[in-house]
């Protein structure tokens, strides 16, 4: 027996590869429903407003404060138990049906998750913005909502990139725990090519440079995204003076 048979990972590229696709659905979704959902929820979480800030605030701890995994199994089978969503479902109504899909519920879920953190780390980046560009904004005479539109969210979103970059390499993790609600995602794919062929190395190995590979690019995505918009805030290089 071959300490490393790669006929393994050969004879089920088509299983990786749809569980390459579906990583990617399940990720670049729920980045981009989380991202759009955090800016409006963002700009709450630093009103002065209790009453606008707390609900948003116990939204982010609670999504910050238990595992995806746990979130994703309650919205998966949780649903299931109350009896007026059984009731929907038997009626047939297209809404609530949805909760039965678990292509929906993982979603929802990391969705839900990525928005959280991303509430976060823009409504952070919103409460750093320099006092000085806040004070030219008044000085041209923008009114509150005109300065946040024009100076303080477009600022913020610039400077929040490293700390975003984290979010979506975690998020692209996480997606791994799709396979606990039976689809087959990357994790999911090397899962049954293991039980199929005994081989944990060749399909967890493969996977896991997938992930790499996967990263390198996200890595190289966002170092080239601070370059573009990140460059006046770089440290500047010391000139050297010649000696006459």
């Amino acid at each position: 027996m071959d300490l490393f048979d790669t006929s393994v990972i050969t004879g089920n590229l088509p299983e990786f590869w749809r569980g390459l696709w579906m990583t990617l659905q399940l990720t670049a979704i729920a980045l981009l429903v989380g991202f759009a959902g955090a800016i409006p929820l963002a700009v709450a979480r630093i009103s002065k407003n209790p009453a606008v800030r707390m609900p948003v605030a116990a939204y982010t701890y609670f999504f910050r404060g238990t595992p995806m995994l746990v979130q994703l199994l309650l919205i998966y089978y949780g649903a299931a138990q109350w009896e007026w969503m059984r009731a929907a479902w038997e009626e047939g109504n297209a809404f609530w049906s949805l909760f039965r899909e678990p292509y929906f519920c993982a979603l929802l879920a990391f969705g839900l998750n990525t928005c959280a953190y991303t509430v976060e780390i823009v409504a952070g980046s919103m409460r750093n913005t320099p006092h000085g560009e806040i004070e030219a904004a008044k000085a041209m005479g923008m009114s509150r909502f005109k300065a946040l539109q024009r100076i303080v969210l477009p600022s913020a979103l610039r400077r929040m990139i490293p700390s975003y970059s984290n979010e979506v390499i975690l998020m692209l993790q996480g997606s791994a725990i799709a396979s606990a609600v039976t689809l087959v995602d990357l994790t999911g794919a090397a899962r049954n090519v293991y039980s199929r062929h005994f081989a944990p190395f060749e399909s967890f190995i493969f996977v896991g440079l997938i992930y790499l590979v996967l990263t390198f690019m996200l890595v190289g995505l966002f170092k080239f995204a601070e370059r573009r918009w990140l460059a006046h805030l770089a440290p500047r290089k010391a000139l050297k003076t010649k000696e006459a």
